[in-house]
C-alpha cells in the first residue's frame, strides 16, 4: 500500500495586477485585476516506503508548493492527499510526529544559540523520550560528524555545519516521512557529497520515505532510482531514472585519448565529434552503435584509452523540458 498518495493535485493563486506608477496605485485601491497563476495543475501519484524520490522541475515550476501541500503547510485547491493514512493540512498531531520538512533557504535553528539548545526544544516539542533522544543524536551526530560543533553559536556556523544541524533538528523525532527541498543550496562540492551521503544511509538504515528536490542534477543522479519531473504545474515524467536517459538521449559520449596523431576526418567516420586536441577527442555516436563504435575505434585507431558515458543528467533533462524535441542533448565540453 502507498504511503503517499496524491491524486488530482491542484493549487491555484489569485495574484494582484497592478498597473505602474501612482495612477496604477490609486487604480487599484477601486478597481483591482487578479489571474489565476496555476502553481500546481492536477498532478497525482503514488510513493512507496522506503522510496526515495528525486522531484525536479525549473524554477517556478511547482516543486515547493507540493511539498508544502504534502507537509500540511497549504490547503490545496482541488484534489486528494494521503500521506501516512492522514490528510496533512489537517495538522493531526500524530502525523506531524511521523514527518519532517527540511528547506534549504528557511532554518529552524535559534539564530543566537548553539545548535544543541535547539535539539532540546525539538526534543520536548515532540515528546521525544530521553533515551530515544541520547540514541538517534548520538547517530545523527557520527553520521554528519557534527560533534565539535554542537555548542558553537548557530551564526557563527558555517552554511555547510548549520545544513548538518538542521539535518538533526528535524530528524530528532526519527519521521517516517521527509521532505528535503533543496538541502544542498549554496553548499560546496564536498560538504554536497557529504550530504548526499547522509541522506543515502538515512534511507538505507530507517527505511525512511524520502522526497528530494534539488537543482544540482548529481544529487538525484546519486541518490534516486525514481524522478518525478513537473513543469509550469504539471507532471511530464513519472519513472526510473534510467528510463528518462534511456528515452531522451539518443547518444552516448566517447572519450578517447590517442597514442599518435592523425587526421581530424578519419575520427569523423565514427560520430559526431563534439570537442578534437590531440592527444583527446570527445565524439558523440547513436546509443545503439556505442559499443560496435568502440570497438571499430580500438580496431582501427591508436586509442590509448577509451570511456563511455551518457550525456550529462542537465542536458538530459532539458530535453525532457523541451518536450524531447527542440533541445539537443549536448556532451560536457
Amino acid at each position: 500500500m502507498p504511503i503517499i498518495t496524491a491524486k488530482n493535485l491542484t493549487k491555484y493563486y489569485k495574484v494582484h495586477q497592478k498597473e505602474p506608477g501612482l495612477g496604477g496605485s490609486l487604480k487599484s485601491l477601486f478597481h483591482r485585476k487578479y489571474y489565476d497563476v496555476k502553481a500546481v495543475d492536477d498532478i497525482s501519484f503514488e510513493i512507496e516506503e522506503g522510496e526515495l524520490i528525486g522531484f525536479i522541475g525549473p524554477n517556478g515550476a511547482g516543486k515547493t508548493t507540493t511539498l508544502k501541500m504534502l507537509s500540511g503547510l497549504l490547503y490545496p485547491t482541488s484534489g486528494q492527499v494521503s500521506v501516512l493514512g492522514f490528510e496533512p493540512w489537517k495538522r493531526d498531531h500524530k502525523y506531524l510526529k511521523q514527518m519532517s520538512l527540511v528547506m534549504g533557504q528557511k532554518n529552524q535553528l535559534w539564530w543566537d544559540l548553539p545548535a544543541q539548545e535547539s535539539f532540546i526544544l525539538n526534543k520536548e516539542i515532540y515528546e521525544v523520550p530521553d533515551e530515544q533522544y541520547k540514541k538517534t543524536l548520538g547517530d545523527l551526530v557520527e553520521l554528519l560528524d557534527v560533534k565539535d560543533v554542537l555548542n558553537v553559536q548557530v551564526r557563527k556556523l558555517s552554511l555547510g555545519q548549520r545544513m548538518k544541524c538542521e539535518l538533526i533538528a528535524a530528524l530528532l523525532h526519527s519521521p517516517r516521512v521527509l521532505f528535503l527541498d533543496e538541502p544542498t543550496i549554496g553548499l560546496d562540492v564536498v560538504m554536497q557529497k557529504a550530504m548526499r551521503d547522509f541522506i543515502a544511509e538515512y534511507n538505507k538504515k530507517y527505511n525512511a520515505t524520502i522526497i528530494l528536490t534539488s537543482h544540482y542534477m548529481e544529487d538525484v543522479k546519486k541518490l534516486a532510482k525514481r524522478v518525478v519531473i513537473i513543469d509550469h504545474g504539471k507532471l511530464v515524467f513519472d519513472g526510473k531514472l534510467k528510463d528518462i536517459i534511456d528515452k531522451y538521449a539518443e547518444h552516448k559520449i566517447l572519450t578517447l585519448e590517442f597514442s599518435e596523431e592523425f587526421p581530424r576526418e578519419k575520427l569523423e567516420k565514427f560520430g559526431e565529434i563534439d570537442s578534437w586536441e590531440y592527444p583527446r577527442a570527445v565524439i558523440k555516436v547513436s546509443r545503439q552503435l556505442a559499443s560496435k563504435r568502440a570497438a571499430e575505434l580500438l580496431e582501427t585507431l591508436p586509442v590509448a584509452d577509451i570511456n563511455i558515458e551518457e550525456p550529462p543528467i542537465e542536458a538530459i533533462i532539458r530535453r525532457v523540458f523541451a518536450g524531447g524535441k527542440d533541445e539537443k542533448v549536448m556532451s560536457r565540453k
